[in-house]
């Protein structure tokens, strides 16, 4: 398909920079096949139903970006996916004169090595540490990895290291955070509970390619970065058995229903998965396992935009975002929300 279909204009002042407290007093637009209607997050355990279940990112976001020196040369990484505990692929900026073996400095005890040097600004790095103990450097000499579309002075700020993780955040190892989860908290789970509506989670590492922009003219001719994740069987068990019993499965964010389709096979049944995906959804795509998705609003001719069309239906999707414009919904990863319904499902 052309990327253009999946263009729209976007006011800057509906790009959140903060977002909603609490949480779940963010909206939340319920996209139906034959209406929409403006609601909130704390809404949502009346949208589901007893048995239905709930599919969470319990990846944790690590302070991805790092500025040091390239010799006298200042330099700027954003990791976004890892190769071994000590060697990541990164971002560079700028990169063009970065080679094979330049040792990149961030700290007197704390440097990388340029392994490799691929195209668009990509590097692979080796550190000079690893696991748990890279972990901690970063800890210390890292920045939160906000999109560029959230404007802070160079580092961000402290409060950021909270907003930018969800409650669920858990294992380590995403350079975005997966933003649907960012609306729930513990009173919303409570209120689910009471409904009988369960979760359960997964683990997508979320990478830094999820902001690349679509530069090509054709969707087919787009490269998806790929990104790490795991499903486990007791997770995959809980799916099927939801199934099985007729309950939905409701996948909270694209981090979430991309694992979930990697792992699933033509039938629909989920299988555990610990591997890398490269999945790319858009429209024609036939889903497999999903029946309802949780999701922030995207930008225009993203990777992400093209994933909810698919699900729900691109002119619904154009009708359902031209709604939230007029409405002043907040746009992006700090905004509100929208609750979807599969375009070939009756439900």
């Amino acid at each position: 398909m052309k990327v253009d279909v999946f263009d729209f204009d976007l006011p800057r002042e509906l790009i959140a920079d903060r977002p909603a407290e609490p949480r779940d007093a963010a909206r939340l637009l319920h996209v139906l096949p034959d209406r929409l209607e403006d609601l909130g997050v704390r809404d949502l355990p009346g949208l589901l139903a007893p048995g239905d279940l709930m599919v969470f990112n319990d990846t944790k976001v690590i302070p991805a970006r790092l500025r040091g020196k390239r010799g006298e040369a200042g330099i700027e990484i954003t990791l976004h996916q890892a190769v071994a505990s000590d060697c990541w692929r990164a971002f560079a900026r700028p990169a063009k004169k970065l080679q094979p073996g330049d040792r990149l400095m961030f700290a007197a005890d704390f440097t990388a090595l340029v392994a490799e040097k691929g195209q668009g600004g990509e590097v692979v790095l080796s550190f000079d540490r690893g696991g748990a103990e890279l972990i901690a450097a970063l800890e210390v000499y890292g920045e939160m990895p906000l999109p560029p579309y959230i404007k802070r002075a160079a580092g961000g700020d402290e409060r950021d290291r909270n907003d930018y993780q969800t409650m669920f955040a858990d294992r380590p190892g995403a350079v975005a955070a997966p933003t649907a989860g960012l609306h729930f908290t513990p009173p919303l789970l409570d209120e689910l509970d009471r409904c009988g509506i369960g979760r359960v989670t997964v683990t997508l590492h979320v990478g830094a390619g999820t902001f690349l922009p679509v530069k090509v003219e054709d969707t087919q001719d787009h490269r998806m970065h790929a990104e790490t994740g795991q499903v486990s069987s007791a997770a995959a068990e809980r799916v099927n058995a939801t199934k099985a019993a007729g309950g939905r499965i409701v996948a909270v964010g694209s981090t979430s229903l991309r694992l979930l389709e990697s792992a699933s096979d033509a039938g629909g049944r989920v299988w555990p998965f610990d591997g890398s995906t490269d999945i790319f959804i858009t429209p024609g795509y036939r889903f497999r396992c999903v029946d309802l998705m949780m999701t922030n609003f995207h930008l225009p001719r993203s990777t992400l935009f093209m994933l909810v069309a698919a699900f729900a239906g691109l002119d619904r999707m154009k009708l359902a975002y031209d709604h939230a414009k007029a409405a002043g919904y907040r746009f992006y990863s700090y905004g509100d929300a929208s609750l979807l319904h599969r375009a070939d499902s009756v439900s």
